[in-house]
Formats: C-alpha cells, sequence, structure tokens
C-alpha cells in the first residue's frame, strides 16, 4: 500500500490546526494520532508507522497547535476546548469525500488523550477504537469516562508513577477495555524500541476493533486480533463531575 503524505491546516475553534495526514485510496480506516506535548524527534515516525503498517490511513496533529503552546502553555489543560477541537475535527472528516467513508480510530497521548475521551463520549459509536498511550484520561473527568462506549485500550509503564491514576480511571469506563503494560516508567519517555513495541499493541487493538469499511469485502478479510481482558479495581462512590 503506497501512501500519499499531504501537510494539511484544518479549522478548529478559530484556529487552524496543522495536521500530517498519511491516506491511500484502499486504506483500512483512518487513525487519528492526537498528541499533547507534541511526539519527541522521530517519535511521530513511529507511531504512525505501526498504524500504517496494519492498514490505516493516519492523521496527526497536536493540541494545541505548537505556536499556542510556546504562548499559553497552560492551554494544554483546557481539556472542554481541546475536545470541542477534537469534534471539530471529525466534522471537518465527515465532510471529506475521501475519509467521510472510513472507519475511525483514536490513537492519543499526553493530555490530548483526556479530550479525545471527551470527545468519544460525546460522539457514541463515531469512534470504533481508542487507544491511550502515556496519557492523562483522567483529566477527562468521572461523567465523561462512565459515558464512554467506544472500546479503550491503556498502554501504561509498568513504572509508571501515574499508574494508581490511570488505573482509578480506567476502572470506571464501562465499554470493552483492556489494560496493557509495558517495560518502564512513563511510556513518553520510552526508547524507541520500547515506543515500537507499545505502538504494535496500538495497531492490534485499533485493528481488532475497527469496524469494516463500507462497501469492503469482508471475505478476505483477516481475523482479528483478540486482545487479553483486563481488570482494575473498584473505586469508592464519587461524585460526578
Amino acid at each position: 500500500m503506497k501512501l500519499r503524505h499531504t501537510q494539511l491546516s484544518l479549522p478548529a475553534q478559530g484556529t487552524w490546526l496543522p495536521a500530517r495526514l498519511a491516506h491511500a485510496p484502499d486504506v483500512r480506516g483512518l487513525v487519528l494520532l492526537l498528541q499533547s506535548p507534541p511526539a519527541r524527534p522521530g517519535h511521530e515516525a513511529i507511531m504512525t508507522g505501526a498504524l500504517q503498517r496494519s492498514g490505516c490511513a493516519t492523521m496527526a496533529l497536536d493540541l494545541p497547535s505548537a505556536r499556542e503552546e510556546a504562548r499559553e502553555p497552560d492551554s494544554r489543560y483546557n481539556i472542554a476546548s481541546l475536545a470541542e477541537r477534537v469534534l471539530a475535527i471529525l466534522e471537518w472528516i465527515e465532510n471529506q469525500p475521501d475519509l467521510s467513508t472510513l472507519p475511525l480510530g483514536v490513537l492519543a497521548s499526553g493530555v490530548a488523550s483526556a479530550a479525545a475521551m471527551r470527545a468519544a463520549a460525546r460522539a457514541p459509536g463515531r469512534f470504533g477504537a481508542l487507544c491511550i498511550f502515556a496519557g492523562r484520561p483522567d483529566l477527562a473527568g468521572i461523567a465523561p469516562l462512565r459515558a464512554l462506549r467506544t472500546p479503550t485500550c491503556f498502554i501504561v509503564g509498568r513504572d509508571d508513577p501515574r499508574a494508581d491514576i490511570l488505573r482509578q480511571a480506567f476502572a470506571l469506563i464501562a465499554a470493552a477495555r483492556d489494560w496493557r503494560e509495558t517495560d518502564g516508567g512513563d511510556p513518553g519517555e520510552a526508547t524507541e524500541a520500547m515506543l515500537a513495541a507499545s505502538m504494535d499493541i496500538a495497531a492490534a487493538w485499533i485493528d481488532a476493533h475497527l469496524p469494516a469499511r463500507a462497501g469492503a469485502d469482508t471475505a478476505e478479510t483477516l481475523p482479528p486480533v483478540t486482545p487479553r481482558s483486563s481488570t482494575a479495581p473498584a473505586l469508592p462512590p464519587s461524585s460526578e463531575e
């Protein structure tokens, strides 16, 4: 599959977000790679490469933009605003003939993971799969986490100091879910080899849960990867967000 790489600028809440699209007519689906802060040099290529090898187109965006981060570093923590941007991106995709029929998955990292989960909770059924890598899903809020119906995978470093907080967020999700641990601490600080292993997990999860593309011949579709089931400790009663 030969992908065409295109630099885009997408409208979102009165600003324009740079996006990197890799697409071909015969892709399996489209995966949004949502990042905040931006990936370390070279890491975005590893992340998108794993998804592309699974047969998907990719669209990578930083939420917020690098310019906004430089001018107002705390803008990345405005989860409500970033979630609106994800929904604006979704609306843009729905108006693109080459993209609108593709099943959608999301791979989100950092604070962008909270925005992705809020957006998915507000647009039930629109995203086929969600994968959280080195993220802060706890910032999504209790109500959006409980409302989420998109199959969701958490990729967490065994020694990540935020693991307990992430497991609490994981326990709130009622949708199909999987907790996968990788070597090291914060996956965001992983070596390239460790990152590649994590991306294989992400690609397998997304491939297993994306619905078939409309009009695709399912007779030759490979059987999905069966993710491992996982459990998380129950949380005490907590007030809604």
